[in-house]
């Protein structure tokens, strides 16, 4: 996935607090190109730049459109948004996920600059949404699953969504945290079963079922390294403080 080649639209949004919102949720999402139909002119820009903070450069590049048709004109894709469904609303809608796909398709990787082309992801005004002859201007639309009782996203909120999908697409090998190797858990095994061994805990003729029994268990844990090492010193304070005590007692 390229984010480099991804533009946001926003056709004719009302409050200037969600660009700038929209703003700092494309930032924190590595997505820089936001286009808008509309006039720059009927935009205050410094109540913009109160919302983006940091994100103030995407709309101090912005350009701006007359039409959605013209925004989106050198992108292989427009992606129009939408809650509504309908005979006038593409047929199929694509969930954010499986848009993201798509987006990732296209626009290829970020280490080549011939590879892939541009996409456009285009957001309606905040108070309508895209109407029936703004979603004709493109190719495809999306929608964001909510609520049937409160279904209306705020403009920003659906930014957000939309970057992070595509953001967490390009970065799918992420994880909170890397789970250890069984070649590691058998180390942490090991370290239990000699601790357990040491206060008494089973016979020595009891250490294959034993060590069995937490390497699947702790396998199904999926444990860092963090609490593997963690786990690993309750066990052996455990058997230290064990010993100690037993010491204490025959003298």
């Amino acid at each position: 996935m390229d984010l480099s080649k991804v533009y946001i639209i926003l056709d004719h949004p009302d409050e200037c607090r969600n660009i700038g919102a929209a703003c700092r949720a494309m930032a924190n999402n590595d997505i820089k190109h936001m286009r808008i139909v509309g006039k720059k002119e009927n935009y205050d820009v410094e109540k913009i730049h109160i919302l983006a903070r940091d994100g103030s450069y995407i709309y101090d590049t912005a350009q701006f459109f007359d039409s959605i048709t013209e925004a989106t004109k050198d992108c292989a894709i427009a992606a129009g948004t939408t809650r509504r469904r309908g005979q006038n609303r593409k047929g199929k809608l694509y969930l954010p996920e499986e848009f993201a796909e798509t987006a990732d398709k296209l626009t290829g990787s970020e280490a080549s600059e011939t590879d892939g082309t541009k996409i456009a992801v285009v957001f309606g005004n905040e108070r309508t949404g895209l109407t029936d002859d703004q979603l004709k201007e493109c190719t495809m639309g999306v929608t964001i699953p909510s609520s049937n009782d409160f279904g209306s996203l705020n403009l920003s909120h659906a930014v957000q969504i939309i970057s992070y999908h595509l953001f967490r697409k390009k970065n799918d090998h992420l994880t909170g945290y890397t789970p250890l190797s069984l070649e590691r858990l058998d180390k942490s095994v090991k370290i239990i079963a000699d601790n357990l061994q040491k206060i008494g805990f089973f016979k020595v003729t009891g250490r294959n079922d034993m060590e069995a029994f937490w390497r699947a268990i702790l396998s199904r844990a999926a444990l860092s390294e963090g609490e593997a090492q963690y786990l690993e010193k309750i066990f052996s304070k455990a058997a230290g403080l064990a010993n100690k005590k037993t010491d204490e007692t025959q003298n």
